[in-house]
């Protein structure tokens, strides 16, 4: 079932990509008899939930509609205090009479108990209204509560030909659209993570820069300390964890976790989730992708194709079977598919 207001409501939640996690993104809409007078989303984690933003949005003289109108949201109101009062309690505080939502929060403080508190009070509650959209756009949020792990997207460029790169040389493969857009990616991700021979050969720093935002947590693997001190992920700049040997000098925002044996991608993930981190985004390089591949530890896979060939070079991870190409786009000479997998349902 389609709803054009939950379609604002989704497009609201978007706009808090990056700034909420681990919460989900969440837009509301208050209608009455078919007019919007109220909207807002989630803006920032530890602040006012869409509900509450939606209900402060609305003008003085349009307050007294309230209590006669429907409200639109993308997740089940809260039904817990945390680092803020629960949204069910302000809908009854309004005798806002009718609510309409999308996904019931999966969360267990939450799941279905504000719907029930609702219709307890005499409120008249519809759910499933453009759920897939709904799961979609909190897909992170939705696997790292249900299998308490963070959601793996595993991104590459490869030339037309299914090459990465040139070895042991940096190798410019999309455009400066795509750039953008990888550093959106960033933004909107708690992590990201490379292995020491892309931190060798490409010296990323790993950013958002090119987007703005927040920065994700960097991760490098470096077990032999193969990654001078000069390169860009060891400048402390940003948070960075580096699995390998500690280093010499001072770091404030470097901490380092020195291995004793072969490492494995499950510690690395359980790190994540035990600190509230619900997205990792894998960049590379060949041996990385390949490893999350093979053991299945992924959800989603992000390929750039260019529409150049390079001719040889390091061959790009093929595809697994069964995948479900969910989104494709072209940004200039560019062709970007998104893919999820038996792995990836949300």
């Amino acid at each position: 079932m389609s709803s054009p207001f939950m379609h604002r409501c989704l497009d609201l939640a978007r706009l808090g990509a990056g700034y909420v996690a681990p919460n989900p993104m969440v837009g509301a809409v208050l209608v009455h008899e078919g007019k919007m007078i109220g909207e807002g989303w989630h803006e920032r984690w530890g602040e006012a939930h869409a509900e509450v933003n939606c209900v402060r949005s609305v003008l003085p003289e349009n307050q007294h509609l309230i209590p006669y109108s429907t409200l639109y949201c993308s997740l089940e109101p809260c039904f817990h205090f945390g680092k803020t009062p629960p949204c069910v309690d302000l809908i009854l505080e309004k005798k806002i009479p009718h609510v309409v939502i999308a996904n019931v929060d999966p969360n267990p403080r939450v799941a279905g108990q504000s719907v029930e508190k609702l219709r307890a009070a005499g409120v008249q509650v519809e759910t499933g209204v453009m759920a897939a959209e709904g799961a979609w756009l909190n897909r992170s949020f939705f696997h790292w509560i249900n299998q308490k792990r963070p959601y793996v997207i595993l991104k590459w460029a490869q030339s037309a030909d299914g090459f990465l790169g040139h070895l042991g040389v940096r190798t410019a493969i999309s455009g400066p659209a795509v750039q953008r857009l990888v550093h959106r990616w960033r933004h909107e991700s708690d992590a990201i993570l490379v292995g020491t021979k892309t931190a060798v050969t490409d010296n990323p720093k790993l950013d958002a820069r090119l987007h703005g935002g927040n920065n994700p947590l960097r991760i490098v693997f470096d077990l032999e300390k193969k990654i001078s001190a000069e390169y860009n992920i060891l400048d402390d700049s940003i948070p960075t964890w580096v699995f390998g040997p500690q280093r010499d000098g001072i770091f404030e925002r470097t901490e380092f976790f020195p291995s004793v044996g072969p490492l494995q991608l499950t510690d690395v993930l359980q790190r994540l989730y035990l600190t509230n981190r619900a997205t990792l985004l894998v960049e590379g390089g060949a041996y990385i992708l390949k490893q999350f591949i093979e053991s299945g530890l992924w959800n989603e896979i992000r390929q750039i194709e260019s529409a150049h060939t390079l001719g040889g070079g390091v061959p790009a991870p093929a595809l697994p079977t069964g995948l479900v190409l969910k989104e494709q786009f072209q940004l200039g000479s560019d062709r970007i598919r998104i893919f999820t997998g038996i792995s990836g349902q949300v």
